[in-house]
């Protein structure tokens, strides 16, 4: 058995997990939908988690979820979905955001999404469906009785009595000092294949680190009920057993709370350790909430000393993503050099042509497009026709319109998505009270920092700036004009003309000449939150109708490390449509 122990928590301090416990109890309802509108068939769709309703935002939401969600309900099925705002306006918490259906789950919590409460939206984004209601209005309409909701309690009960139990559970450590035993009901055993139960089997022996043996029987009992208090002291060890008995809903479950240690260590063992850790058990989920903090930190992590150690496994999903944050390709580039001549012969030559094939040649600046052709580097000698085919598509993206090379970019699309470049070219940062740049500034050839009026407040919280249209060539020389602000206050909304229901928020507007572009290039920008003393990105989201409003700390996907110092960085994130 993996011992998580020393793998997760050797580098985060034991004041921080003592001091940090979630609850993750199932309340009897969890999960439960309903519709808030005038028909009992359609209206505002709302999900029960953690004693208490909340709504679901329509990022993400289509005719597959609002079918789980009909359904779900009794329905035959979903007529349509309807995008916020169609029926009203909730309340409390969002409890879901970035929904993905396949359209054949049983409940809509069991669709990928975000995680509890995690999300940027406001409740003028809570999703709705109309649900098909069928044709038989006859006397032999069937009604739908449903008492499951004691069914788990009932179950945990089972377990606690050992009433009719008729299997037994032995588990033991290697040290062989400790060993217990537990009679349970291979009836309910037979719902986990991984265990390999048949009617003969009686016993079955469990090797499990003597640290974990004081969780194992509230793991059990889950396997009854479904039900479980998980904190972070017992997390690993739930973890590691809902892993061994194949329980992939707990195991996803359990993982979301490692998460809320990614920004403890910023020595980065501990997230390297975690994904590791991930890809042994096949925790998805877990694996994607380490790659998305470290893509969103990837300029510390190169600058770290877990740099040189991490696996081709890591290099490799790292480079396939869009919300890496770096300060341009060229630079990304270079620290993929640096990374395999310090691998020296622990990467193949097979693993470096891979990884240099994820590198997005068509957006690194021409003018570095053209000194990567001098490159003496290793790397460049050992797979020089790929570099030389990456310069060829790289020259031809900014010498030619996409509307000439559109359809050979189809097969590649990610090859002319940005990622997050953070260069002063496409960026502008500064925190809540303080511009970083003084009030009159240029930057390449382009005007920044410009406040419209004198004196403090909020005008501290206003900047201008311009970037080129694209990262192309063709439209190096042409500005689109941006203004960045962040508001502290309904009076600040109130004096631009808008209306903000939390705080901060943030505001990007484009001004000028951009519609002539929105045939052929959309902004995708993006707001990113650090922590200003100790380099820690912990929250990254898009704009939406030019706005940002901050999540607070419950409706983050991290829990914000430095909650009265961190910066604000607008991103200008251009690309071909």
């Amino acid at each position: 058995m993996y011992l998580l122990w020393p793998l997760l928590f050797l580098h985060v301090s034991a004041a921080r997990l003592s001091s940090f416990d979630v609850r993750l109890k199932q309340p009897k309802q969890e999960g439960k939908v309903r519709l808030v509108g005038d028909l009992p068939s359609s209206g505002r769709v709302e999900v029960y988690h953690d004693g208490q309703w909340g709504t679901v935002c329509d990022d993400g939401w289509d005719l597959a979820e609002a079918q789980v969600v009909c359904r779900q309900l009794g329905f035959p099925g979903a007529k349509s979905f309807m995008p916020g705002g169609r029926y009203g306006e909730g309340s409390g918490s969002i409890w879901l955001d970035d929904m993905n259906c396949k359209g054949s789950e049983s409940s809509l919590s069991e669709c990928s999404f975000k995680g509890w409460g995690i999300t940027d939206c406001s409740h003028k984004e809570d999703a709705g469906v109309v649900c098909e209601t069928g044709t038989n209005t006859t006397s032999n309409r069937q009604f739908s009785v449903d008492n499951s909701l004691g069914l788990s309690e009932d179950l945990g009960l089972l377990f606690d009595s050992g009433s009719g139990c008729d299997f037994r559970i032995k588990v033991k450590d290697d040290s062989e000092e400790s060993e217990l035993t537990f009679c349970v009901h291979s009836m309910i055993l037979m719902f986990y294949p991984e265990l390999n139960i048949t009617k003969d089997s009686r016993t079955l022996t469990m090797d499990v680190s003597q640290t974990c043996h004081p969780h194992v029987s509230a793991f059990l009992r889950y396997l009854y009920s479904r039900q479980i208090d998980v904190s972070i002291t017992s997390a690993q060890c739930l973890h590691q057993l809902a892993f061994n008995f194949g329980v992939k809903k707990l195991m996803e479950d359990v993982g979301r709370a490692f998460t809320l240690l990614l920004p403890e260590d910023n020595t980065f063992h501990t997230q390297v350790s975690m994904f590791e850790y991930g890809l042994r058990t096949g925790d998805l989920v877990l694996q994607e909430n380490v790659l998305q903090y470290l893509s969103w930190n990837f300029e510390f992590l190169i600058s770290s000393p877990v740099w040189s150690t991490i696996s081709f496994h890591m290099m490799d999903a790292l480079l396939r993503r869009s919300d890496l944050v770096v300060k341009d390709e060229a630079f990304l580039l270079e620290a993929l050099e640096r990374w395999i001549q310090d691998k020296g012969d622990e990467i193949s030559s097979d693993q470096q042509a891979s990884l240099l094939n994820h590198i997005r040649y068509l957006l690194i600046p021409v003018d570095k497009l053209y000194e990567m052709q001098f490159s003496s580097s290793v790397l460049h000698r050992n797979h020089e026709k790929l570099y030389l085919t990456g310069l060829l598509r790289g020259f031809q993206f900014n010498a030619l319109p996409f509307s000439k090379i559109r359809k050979q970019m189809y097969n590649t699309s990610s090859e002319y998505l940005p990622r997050i470049y953070t260069g002063d070219e496409w960026s502008v940062i500064f925190n809540a009270t303080t511009v970083k740049y003084p009030r009159y500034a240029y930057r390449n050839g382009y005007t920044v920092g410009y406040n419209y009026n004198r004196g403090y407040g909020q005008n501290n919280r206003i900047q201008t700036f311009s970037t080129p249209a694209h990262p192309s060539a063709l439209y190096r020389e042409q500005k689109v004009f941006w203004q960045a602000q962040v508001f502290l206050s309904s009076q600040e909304c109130s004096n631009y003309g808008i209306s903000c229901y939390s705080f901060p928020v943030a505001r990007f507007l484009a001004s000028g000449n951009q519609n002539m572009y929105t045939s052929t290039i959309r902004y995708s920008n993006r707001l990113i939150l650090t922590c200003k003393n100790e380099n820690n990105i912990f929250h990254v989201q898009d704009f939406k109708n030019d706005m940002a409003v901050i999540p607070n700390n419950s409706s983050m996907g991290l829990p914000n490390p430095c909650p009265d110092d961190y910066s604000f960085r607008f991103v200008v994130r251009p690309e071909y449509i």
